[in-house]
């Protein structure tokens, strides 16, 4: 595995490397079709203007975000683009027995070789009792305990080497390695990058102690960002992955025309955060119903502590904003994820901070 296909290519003005991360928001009156329209008009638009890598994050259970599936919508995606990275942002592999998710990044290889990333987290993506309908079980502190088990497992089956021995040793997944050593087989050997990704140190220091990439979700963990990143840095040991440590992050960034615009929507962002937070989470709100919406003082605390972690304004503020993020952190790579009601202000809001940046327009 070259660790071109992890580090990505700067690009005009950009610090480092930018990238996409999509949740499929759907907004109040939209439906989940009209969103993943969306995410197909985004990816095409993020790779002809240069972004890196465009992943999509495993949640469930929430009637705003249509990501429950990522590898159903990666192999959509895939057919319609082709030459940006795809990957997961990421799947939630406590929730997935390891074999499913090698079988399903093994068909997404083969289906556009050399363009998929494996992100794995170990929180549900959920509530607690969502969770335990898709884990079937209510123990759901062991599937978190048993990550980096699952990991090695999952990692075994994507390079096809469990030992003499092990019980696994006769399973394959497939498509996989194992194609390219049967009687005329002819299977690449090549298999997607695995990241970890995190909102603590725990996955910090797992990716750092294994010598793989890391995502850190600052959009959600900003208080853990720099802790972590340090952690990861400390503890990061040289694999045949990674000669050296390699850590994106993930910011929340909405660019508009005008900035009040930008502020209603990351209004409206921040009351759906709240409900969410709240046990009712819903549609993404118009910026309409947020500014009707009474607040609780608590409730405004909330939304002004929420919206301090989101970089929002005109084009020439949010790269004001991402460029001093990443001077702060030190990341190699940044990771957007715009959010706002309508598909098309997310749309206008990846181009206005691709024009900000003079990245490519072909």
């Amino acid at each position: 595995m070259s660790a071109d296909e992890i580090r990505g290519t700067t690009h005009g003005t950009a610090p480092v490397p930018l990238s996409v991360l999509d949740l499929v928001t759907v907004g109040a009156g939209s439906t989940a079709t009209d969103a993943l329209r969306t995410s197909v008009e985004l990816s095409r638009l993020a790779e002809a203007r240069g972004f890196h890598r465009y992943w999509v994050a495993e949640h469930h259970s929430m009637p705003g975000v249509a990501s429950s599936s990522p590898a159903v919508i990666l192999a959509h995606l895939a057919a319609r683009t082709e030459r940006i990275r795809l990957g997961s942002g990421g799947v939630m592999l406590p929730n997935h027995a390891p074999l499913v998710i090698a079988e399903q990044f093994g068909t997404l290889e083969a289906l556009a070789p050399g363009r998929i990333d494996l992100g794995l987290g170990r929180a549900p993506g959920t509530d607690g009792a969502t969770a335990a309908a898709l884990r079937r079980t209510d123990t759901l502190n062991e599937g978190a305990d048993d990550f980096p088990q699952q990991l090695a497992e999952l990692i075994r089956f994507l390079d096809d080497d469990f030992p003499d021995g092990h019980p696994y040793r006769k399973i394959h997944a497939i498509p996989g390695p194992v194609q390219g050593s049967a009687p005329g087989g002819v299977q690449s050997p090549h298999r997607p990058p695995v990241w970890l990704l995190g909102s603590s140190g725990f996955s910090a220091r797992l990716a750092g102690v294994l010598g793989l990439p890391f995502a850190f979700a600052h959009h959600f963990s900003a208080q853990n960002t720099v802790p972590a990143l340090d952690l990861y840095r400390q503890s990061f040991r040289p694999s045949e992955v990674l000669d050296e440590p390699y850590a994106l992050i993930g910011v929340s960034a909405l660019a508009t025309d005008e900035a009040r615009e930008a502020r209603r929507q990351t209004r409206a962002m921040a009351l759906n955060m709240l409900r969410l937070r709240t046990g009712r989470p819903g549609l993404f709100p118009d910026p309409a119903e947020a500014e009707a919406h009474e607040f609780g003082p608590m409730e405004e605390e909330f939304i002004a502590s929420w919206s301090a972690n989101v970089v929002h304004g005109t084009a020439d503020e949010v790269i004001t904003g991402l460029d001093d993020l990443r001077k702060r952190t030190g990341a190699d790579e940044l990771m957007i994820t715009s959010h706002a009601h309508r598909g098309e202000l997310r749309l206008r809001s990846y181009r206005l901070i691709a024009d900000a940046y003079g990245l490519p327009t072909a």
